[in-house]
């Protein structure tokens, strides 16, 4: 996502830039002026100051990891280089604990910890001069408690990591929610237009069929016209199926009984169900369940919810290949997962599952998957699915774990 999105946004950067930069050219003018002759080590100051300055003025047209990564790793050997061309400057030091902290701004982890890593082994190689080569000649403020600055440096640098991991999982629990939020809403959205418009169209539907099973047994049409109403009854029910998905969406499930379900005897009955249609893709379901786990839910929702998945799954597999299915308990939950040796999704693709219509399926709906969603949340479970292009898909689902009585299957 781009981070200047807004005019204002960019504005405010560019303000907060210009900041920076003054502040820099003054540190160079102060230089300057304080200074008999200008050596090497203005000039390489100099040089850092311009290519700092253009990387961050040029940073919201090239929004790239590159990027990023130049900017901090230049920005590091910036003020490194200022901590070795003015030791008498002792808060120098400060802004090199703090360094880590300008990569939070882009908050990517890899960058984050490329930068702590950088930072730690810069300072490493400073202390150890300061230790075995300078000896308080230039660095005596360092050198007399070099052991309690060391300190001070890890406990900085530990301070930020905790900052920076405990917004990181903030946020990650924040998105998660969100995207929950999102589904919420479109299996509200897709419930809706099911009540409203499914049986309207299943009574003009239902009306045709009639009129059409009527004049397939009249004895005076012609064979190739009864053909044509076979065709057309095949269309009419595949129409239907389509309706009943989205009046499965539509119906509520809060009044259905809530079973004790063993998993495994359930797994393997859809199984047996399934095995048929597998065998004529090629495909081989291989089970791995532990016995004895039981989960609360609607027996029938339950099998309804293993079927979509392992159909979708055998229908993204191709021939010969083989399809998973594992429960196990994992602390207080029971985890069931469906991995198959697909074709495997993009990180754009799966952002779209679960929406309404949409399916990778050339005559997919996309109501089968949301149903599986709307199953799942109503019984206290998450499911998540993990996809790499060409390798293949894996969708995880997590349930309260639940003590056996008289449990179904």
């Amino acid at each position: 996502m781009k981070e200047f999105n807004s005019l204002i946004n960019f504005k405010l950067y560019r303000l907060s830039i210009m900041l920076v930069i003054s502040l820099m050219l003054s540190g160079l003018i102060v230089v300057y002026m304080s200074s008999s002759e200008v050596g090497w080590g203005f000039y390489l100051h100099s040089l850092l100051v311009l290519l700092l300055s253009l990387l961050l003025l040029s940073y919201p047209k090239k929004e790239t990891m590159f990027m990023r990564s130049l900017i901090i790793l230049v920005g590091t050997v910036y003020f490194h280089t200022i901590f070795i061309l003015y030791p008498e400057t002792s808060s120098t030091l400060i802004l090199l604990c703090l360094m880590p902290a300008a990569s939070i701004l882009f908050f990517q982890p890899m960058l984050f910890y490329f930068s702590l890593l950088l930072n730690g082994l810069f300072l490493t190689v400073a202390f150890s001069y300061i230790y075995y080569v300078d000896k308080g000649a230039l660095y005596p403020h360092l050198y007399m408690d070099l052991i309690g600055n060391i300190i001070n440096f890890l406990g900085s640098q530990a301070l930020l990591f905790l900052v920076f991991y405990l917004s990181d999982l903030r946020i990650k629990r924040q998105q998660l929610y969100y995207e929950q939020i999102q589904q919420a809403e479109r299996l509200k959205t897709a419930g809706q237009l099911a009540a409203a418009v499914a049986h309207e169209i299943r009574n003009p539907i239902t009306v045709v069929k009639g009129f059409i099973q009527y004049y397939q047994v009249d004895q005076s049409l012609k064979k190739e016209m009864k053909d044509h109403f076979s065709l057309m009854m095949d269309e009419l029910k595949a129409a239907e199926t389509v309706i009943s998905d989205f009046l499965s969406i539509a119906n509520p499930i809060n009044n259905k009984d809530i079973d004790t379900v063993n998993v495994k005897t359930a797994l393997l009955k859809v199984a047996d169900l399934i095995q048929s249609y597998a065998l004529i893709q090629g495909i081989t379901i291989k089970l791995d369940v532990e016995e004895d786990r039981f989960i609360a839910c609607n027996l029938i929702e339950f099998k309804q919810l293993m079927i979509n998945l392992l159909k979708n799954a055998i229908e993204a597999s191709p021939i010969e290949s083989s399809l998973v299915v594992t429960a196990k308990k994992r602390k207080n939950c029971i985890e069931i997962k469906v991995i198959d040796e697909g074709s495997g999704m993009t990180e754009e693709e799966m952002k779209f599952i679960g929406t309404p219509f949409y399916s990778l399926k050339n005559k997919g709906t996309g109501i089968g998957l949301m149903i599986s969603f709307s199953i799942v949340q109503h019984y206290n479970g998450s499911i998540q699915f993990t996809s790499n292009k060409g390798k293949g898909t894996t969708v995880t689902m997590s349930f309260p774990s639940k003590k056996a009585t008289a449990a179904l299957g």
